[in-house]
């Protein structure tokens, strides 16, 4: 009797193990399919920010950096493709000396992106300048590098600019930022500047057409937006930006915008930032606004009214805070991948699956649970395939979108 229960007992390990390597085989098949739609998908991001001193020994994004949520390392973890890279400079004001420094900024991060591709890491790494640079780099397993700029301002008054800018690799130029300038209104502050997009800024707009720059309405105020639609001969981008009927923000946009970009041939590249996403509850926003204090970060509006220079002195600053950040969001976590993918659904029920992308911000402001970094980029298309999206409509989100989009903007240019 010990012996057949010594049997029987055998027999239940041996069947045990059997179903267990079953079980795994079974969820390995199972990631197959997901892995083949990720792989074949060209995933690109038209939102990363960089600071002053990218592409150095101080900030090198060639490692596992953990100052950053977008490095090649990440990328090629996170199998992400491609990345526009933000020459971001912050709003100063409308003079020559303000002008004569946002020109400075702007060089300094072309010349940290060129460093990145040509100097430090060229063998990872390649500066894509259209949709075939992209796909041909995407085929030599590189990571491809784009150029967007944040903030038309260090355009100054000198169209000439335009031009210069785009010869060194800018593929969208964002028309403002926080705080209108010479080209067009913000989304903030509420009092206008120009009513809508100035008589300079339509030879701007005008002159990126003429080029093949893609116009980026994020941050622009309505009025701006609209008078884009107006003028542009081209389609047209929110580079990051969210939905403003699954979440209430200025720099989100309404369906009225969507169903308008839509018909313009353009694309939502959609944000994974917390405020955009979902709103704020009491106790989280208290919550952040003690964490400024405690690191001595001014409010937003405070930082807008400041130079370039004092800035670039808070960026230290800037560093501790979101690192703290993190640590408090899983306090009070105020959105997740799924909040960020509602938003998805959203613009593709009033935009259509042609024209929504993905933008994330990272490094400046933009990384939830579920999707805090580009390693984790795997995660958006687990969810899209749980949502039922097909494989072409998720290849479509993931780049398809935004390269078409780009395409068209060259094809404008050429006509």
């Amino acid at each position: 009797m010990i012996k057949k229960m010594k049997i029987t007992g055998f027999l239940f390990l041996i069947l045990a193990v059997l179903f267990a390597c079953s079980q795994e085989q079974t969820q390995e098949k199972s990631q197959e399919p997901l892995k083949s739609i990720h792989e074949r998908a060209i995933t690109i991001d038209t939102h990363v920010d960089i600071g002053r001193n990218y592409a150095t020994e101080e900030l090198d994004p060639g490692i596992n950096n953990p100052r950053l949520r977008c490095d090649l390392t990440k990328m090629e973890n996170g199998g992400m493709d491609g990345v526009f890279l933000a020459v971001f400079v912050g709003q100063g004001k409308l003079d020559a000396e303000g002008y004569k420094g946002a020109y400075d900024t702007a060089m300094t991060k072309f010349n940290a992106i060129h460093r990145l591709t040509e100097e430090m890491y060229p063998e990872r790494s390649e500066l894509a300048i259209s949709p075939d640079d992209v796909e041909r780099i995407v085929k030599t397993g590189k990571r491809s590098i784009m150029i967007g700029i944040e903030n038309g301002y260090p355009v100054g008054e000198d169209l000439s600019l335009v031009k210069k800018y785009y010869d060194l690799g800018a593929r969208y130029i964002t028309l403002c930022h926080g705080g209108h300038n010479q080209i067009c209104d913000s989304c903030s502050p509420d009092e206008p500047l120009h009513n809508g997009i100035s008589e300079f800024g339509k030879k701007v707009v005008a002159e990126m057409n003429r080029l093949g720059i893609m116009c980026d309405v994020s941050h622009i105020s309505e009025k701006s937006f609209w008078d884009l639609i107006e003028i542009s001969k081209a389609p047209i981008i929110a580079s990051h930006s969210g939905c403003s009927e699954v979440n209430q923000h200025s720099r989100n946009l309404t369906d009225e915008q969507l169903k308008a970009l839509a018909k313009n041939g353009g694309v939502i590249q959609i944000i994974a930032l917390s405020s955009f996403l979902k709103a704020e509850t009491p106790e989280h926003r208290e919550a952040m606004n003690k964490l400024r204090e405690e690191v001595g970060l001014p409010s937003r509006r405070e930082i807008w009214r400041m130079s370039q220079e004092e800035r670039a002195t808070l960026q230290p600053k800037f560093e501790e805070f979101n690192k703290l950040r993190v640590e408090l969001e899983k306090k009070y976590p105020p959105t997740d991948l799924q909040d960020f993918v509602d938003h998805i659904d959203h613009a593709v029920k009033i935009a259509g699956i042609d024209h929504v992308g993905i933008g994330t911000d990272f490094d400046g402001g933009g990384g939830i649970p579920g999707f805090n970094n580009h390693a984790e980029a795997g995660n958006v298309t687990e969810e899209l395939v749980r949502r039922e999206y097909s494989d072409e409509e998720i290849i479509k989100i993931w780049g398809g979108n935004l390269l078409r989009v780009w395409r068209e903007v060259e094809k404008a240019a050429s006509e």
